[in-house]
């Protein structure tokens, strides 16, 4: 009987550039691409509602790539290990390959079925097809992991060398058995009840394809200014292929083959080219740093990496009042609230205004970082565990490589700096609309008789500000002095 390999899909929905894959057609003349919902198995981080739309869409198109291909797609449910023996068990299976994962919970899972496998005498390898270089591969001198990004990085880009070409996409598949069972993309109740995911629908076209197209459209524009461009929340100056490489519809070996490449242009024309595409590959170098540090320091997904940060005295807000101001877009603070509309409506926020949130949550109202990340957890349809981490930590000052505690960022000067005409702000704020440029993003300093004819009109048409940023900014000093000083 010829050989039958388990190709077990996670987080790597593509066919282009899967190590899996490819080994598995090395090794075998059957492929069975397997796909095991199973949620439970990741919990306290079980997949937010907006990634779990995502994951149908991205299902469904991998589907049908593969029944291109002459293929198909078995989806199950259930226990990981057992599903994986009952396909082993129906098809006579000597090999089961799949690509790594690096948060904690899929770790001690990968390593719990990949030990139980060996012992029933199936060939079980796994992978790297998330990351640039893995993170036991970039280590100090000393041999520690890097706590902080820059010398990381330098440290990343010595050894990209290492970093192979990608993978092609294979011309065909071998067929699967009819007789092996599958559940449709719709029996796993991924999509909302009611559905409120028309924006994402107009926004996103999860899967291979659709990573494709985003990367095209990335290249033949926002790429030449990104190193500006990538902090204008009004402009289309960033890639958005963060959700397409969460899911793994495309890899960083293959950004970093492309964008990487060389340019046409005169010598002027290159140099500004190749410095905006180094800034891109660092922003795929800090998502490596991101995993990196998850792998290592597990417990930051919901400790503070500083552990002074433990004893921080975070805001009491009984009735949930300002953080709901806050997830609902009605601080009173128009950048604030126009990225917090966004998030909403398209399950993406730009990056910059990420920032601008998270200071505003965290300093600001002194709300907890672990709230801001649930938050973005459930909303975002990039929600990378390793990214959403670093990213809150960094914003709050307890994590690797953070801005410090003091660094608070003021979203009126924010906003004026890179949102100078408001037109972030009058997209997802439209009751903001006719204000003028002077005061777009503070409207609370307008005078009576120009909110009156701008048909606003503060605490009703808009609300006023939850929290005095002045005054607010001095409470996080102080909070943060008495963890400094251990008081």
């Amino acid at each position: 009987m010829p050989d039958t390999a388990i190709l077990w899909l996670r987080r790597d929905l593509r066919l282009t550039d899967n190590p899996a894959l490819s080994e598995a057609l090395a090794r075998c003349e059957r492929v069975v691409p397997v796909y095991i919902h199973a949620p439970h198995e990741e919990a306290p981080w079980e997949p937010g509602a907006a990634s779990c739309w995502w994951l149908h869409h991205s299902l469904s198109a991998l589907a049908k790539d593969l029944a291109g291909l002459g293929s198909r797609l078995i989806i199950a449910r259930g226990d990981s290990l057992a599903t994986l023996r009952g396909l082993i068990g129906q098809t006579g299976a000597t090999h089961c390959l799949w690509n790594r994962l690096y948060d904690p919970a899929t770790i001690r899972r990968d390593t719990a079925v990949k030990q139980a496998l060996r012992a029933d005498g199936i060939a079980c390898d796994s992978f790297n097809a998330a990351m640039l270089l893995e993170p036991w591969q970039v280590q100090t001198g000393a041999g520690a992991p890097y706590r902080v990004f820059t010398p990381y990085w330098r440290r990343c880009v010595g050894q990209l060398d290492q970093v192979g070409r990608p993978l092609p996409r294979p011309d065909a598949l071998p067929p699967v058995a009819a007789d092996i069972p599958s559940l449709g993309v719709d029996a796993l109740g991924l999509l909302p009840r009611i559905r409120w995911d028309a924006g994402l629908d107009a926004t996103w076209q999860p899967g291979e394809a659709g990573a494709a197209a985003r990367l095209r459209a990335f290249l033949a524009g926002p790429v030449h200014g990104y190193r500006e461009g990538r902090d204008l929340p009004a402009e289309h100056g960033t890639s958005m292929l963060s959700p397409h490489l969460h899911w793994g519809e495309i890899g960083p070996r293959q950004l970093l083959a492309t964008i990487g490449g060389a340019q046409d242009g005169g010598a002027n024309d290159r140099r500004d080219s190749e410095d905006d595409r180094a800034h891109y590959l660092r922003e795929l170098g800090w998502r490596d740093f991101s995993l990196q540090l998850l792998y290592h320091f597990p417990q930051t997904t919901d400790a503070p990496l500083d552990p002074k940060f433990s004893s921080f005295p975070w805001r009491d807000d009984p009735q949930d009042a300002l953080l709901r101001a806050w997830q609902q877009g009605r601080t009173g603070i128009p950048i604030v609230d126009a990225g917090m509309r966004e998030l909403w409506h398209t399950g993406w926020m730009h990056n910059r205004v990420r920032m601008i949130v998270a200071s505003l949550l965290t300093k600001n109202l002194r709300l907890s970082w672990q709230q801001g990340a649930r938050w973005f957890w459930d909303t975002l349809v990039d929600a990378d565990l390793a990214s959403n981490t670093q990213g809150w930590q960094w914003s709050a000052g307890s994590g690797a490589d953070a801005a410090p505690y003091f660094r608070i960022f003021n979203p009126v000067r924010q906003g004026e700096r890179f949102d100078p005409k408001g037109r972030y702000v009058r997209r997802w704020c439209p009751e903001l609309n006719r204000l003028p440029d002077k005061f777009i993003h503070q409207p609370w300093e307008a005078p009576t008789a120009l909110l009156q004819p701008c048909g606003v009109r503060l605490g009703t048409d808009y609300p006023l500000p939850v929290v005095d940023l002045k005054g607010s900014r001095a409470e996080a000093l102080a909070a943060y002095d008495q963890i400094k000083q251990g008081t």
